[in-house]
This record gives structure tokens, C-alpha cells and sequence, in this order.
């Protein structure tokens, strides 16, 4: 399954929302720096669909807001 998110980094809190056209926007406090805001948008999709965070493949945007994962 894929899915399209759109990360909102340094947010005041962390969470998620689906849009109406099936996109998440995940907003995490995390400042987008090395990666860390991505490993931290992963964890929360872990949580999310109660996969564990290996089954959580990025596949396209790794510098961008807009990204696409697979689980």
C-alpha cells in the first residue's frame, strides 16, 4: 500500500490527519535535520497502522515535504 504524506516539521505537537482526498499530513516536532523529521514521521506511521517501522519503506521524496511511503 501506498501512501502520500505532506510533513509539516516543527509543529507545535505530533499528529496525524487524513485529508479528504487520502493524503496525511503529519506534523511532528522534530526539526527537519539529517533525516530526523522523516525517521520520526516513520515512527508515527508505525503507530498509526500498528506496523512495526520496518515494514515502512520511503520511496520517493527523502529532502522533501512531500513524501511517498510503501508498507
Amino acid at each position: 500500500m501506498r501512501i502520500n504524506v505532506r510533513v509539516i516539521p516543527r509543529a507545535k505537537l505530533n499528529k496525524i490527519e487524513v485529508q479528504p482526498d487520502g493524503t496525511l499530513r503529519v506534523h511532528t516536532t522534530t526539526a527537519p535535520t539529517d533525516g530526523k523529521a522523516t525517521a520520526d514521521v516513520i515512527k508515527m506511521l508505525a503507530e498509526h497502522y500498528n506496523v512495526p517501522k520496518t515494514s515502512i519503506k520511503l520511496i520517493r521524496g527523502e529532502t522533501s515535504r512531500d513524501k511517498v511511503f510503501e508498507i
